[in-house]
């Protein structure tokens, strides 16, 4: 009697538990916008002008049912509440792990809300309306109760206790020590805890989901690395504080660490991105004149080219939708012929 192969378990699971969502997650990407629509898009001389080509295309549903001038703020709000209507979908079918990949991705904007919360009640803005300009994403249910802080201190303990994030404080700085500088530090010492946590997780998976994400993620450690350095010139930041900052997963740990944490200008962070064949090209060339390619611009393309060579399926299709969002943030995105948009031709 003939023997065969028998598929490993995962194999066999995988179409009854993620191949609704990865074919969900195709098919969402394949109504992305293309090289050829933002070869339109740039010659768009008015928003009504991008509307008419946009109702050719996914977008066009939700902005032709806008009964007032459009503009870009109602762009960039319908395209998230697509983004978001498409993320909580994908959540609510997910099981275990794909249920906590989806999560992770949620904590990065539960960090920009909290740390939004933090700073607005430093100025003595109320909860209520800080709540209002929280991404949706970032929300909770223990955020309801976070109404209840009158002050920084409070909220910042509130955090501590009622939250999703409360074990990425735990290197946090104390509530007494609650200013601006510090609020940064808060915000960068619970990425890094997020990003190494977040690239532990996805190593233990094994396959091609950790080869995808660690190389994702150690790109985004680096970043994060590269950006912090750079912002911290000409503050009271110290060389020494800067480095526990530093996400240690990446491709700069440990020695193109040990050098970011010596820069004291932007040609010495250059001369250790050249040490590094991924990295040096993104320092060439950049400027923040008019139609210039700014090194966050370049690091984002490079995040996208990334993403788009590997085909991950679901975190594709979250970067470039996120990257279709961001796109509409500047008016001169849809109205300056010479303006660059973001591209997805794959």
């Amino acid at each position: 009697m003939a023997t065969t192969d028998v598929l490993p378990i995962s194999l066999v699971n995988f179409n009854a538990d993620n191949g609704y969502l990865e074919g969900l997650a195709r098919g969402i990407k394949g109504g992305l916008l293309k090289q050829a629509d933002y070869h339109v898009l740039v010659q768009c001389e008015t928003l009504d002008d991008l509307k008419l080509h946009l109702n050719d295309t996914d977008y066009g549903e939700f902005l032709a049912n806008e009964p007032g001038p459009l503009t870009v703020g109602i762009i960039e709000e319908k395209i998230r509440e697509k983004f978001v209507s498409e993320f909580r979908h994908i959540r609510n079918q997910a099981v275990f792990p794909l249920s906590l990949f989806l999560d992770y991705i949620t904590y990065s904007y539960m960090i920009d809300n909290i740390v939004l919360l933090i700073t607005g009640t430093l100025h003595g803005r109320p909860i209520s309306e800080l709540m209002t300009k929280c991404h949706p994403l970032g929300t909770f249910l223990e955020m309801e109760t976070l109404n209840i802080a009158t002050n920084p201190a409070e909220l910042y303990n509130a955090v501590l206790v009622d939250t999703p994030l409360a074990p990425f404080f735990i290197d946090c700085i104390s509530e007494q020590d609650l200013d601006e500088l510090n609020i940064e530090i808060i915000r960068n010492t619970l990425y890094r805890a997020y990003i190494e946590d977040f690239y532990a997780f996805c190593k233990s998976l094994g396959g091609i989901t950790s080869e995808v994400m660690c190389e994702l993620l150690a790109f985004e450690a680096d970043r994060r690395a590269f950006i912090i350095t750079i912002n911290s010139f000409g503050t009271e930041l110290s060389n020494e504080d800067r480095s526990k900052l530093y996400p240690r997963c990446g491709k700069l740990n440990p020695e193109g660490l040990v050098q970011l944490a010596k820069a004291n200008d932007y040609e010495q962070v250059k001369s250790v991105a050249r040490y590094y064949s991924n990295y040096a090209s993104l320092f060439e060339e950049t400027g923040e004149g008019f139609g210039d390619k700014t090194l966050e611009d370049k690091f984002f393309e490079y995040e996208v080219q990334l993403n788009v060579d590997a085909f991950a399926a679901v975190s594709l299709w979250y970067i470039l939708r996120t990257s279709q969002i961001k796109g509409t943030r500047n008016e001169e995105y849809s109205l300056d012929c010479g303006m660059r948009f973001p591209t997805s031709s794959h």
